[in-house]
């Protein structure tokens, strides 16, 4: 069973994750084909979801502690579901690890285009740790 958690979004940057996750994490970056990124409705985090022909960004985070998890799980919450894939680093190595996909029942609430990264980390970062990460208190 893997360890490893490929992520997309807010959970790019380190510091979230490692809130979220209750440890300090580091990442490294890797790619998932075969999805696309999109921003959600009203939020400043975004959804993937099977997408042939397309490839998402993200980070690599490598032997996540097993008190990670139901943590993540509990972030993440109903509208992400947790599943195994295969990622790519820049070096080559397919790498199985754990991500969350927009459960298809919520797909209405995202928006067309690729969910901007730099954009979050310049506008949106401030709003979303000031509004979740009160969560790694728990």
């Amino acid at each position: 069973m893997t360890h490893h958690c490929f992520t997309y979004g807010s959970l790019m940057c380190e510091d979230i994750m490692s809130a979220v996750c209750g440890q300090p994490v580091h990442g490294s970056p890797a790619t998932l084909a075969g999805h696309a990124r999109h921003p959600v409705r009203d939020e400043d985090y975004p959804g993937m979801v099977p997408t042939a022909g397309t490839l998402v960004t993200g980070v690599l985070y490598r032997d996540l502690a097993p008190a990670a998890w139901p943590r993540l799980d509990s972030f993440e919450g109903e509208m992400y579901q947790r599943r195994i894939v295969t990622v790519t680093t820049p070096e080559g190595e397919a790498v199985q690890a754990h991500t969350y996909l927009f459960r298809p029942v919520w797909q209405h609430l995202l928006l067309p285009g690729d969910w901007d990264f730099e954009a979050f980390l310049g506008q949106g970062k401030q709003r979303f740790t000031h509004r979740y990460l009160g969560f790694g208190r728990i």
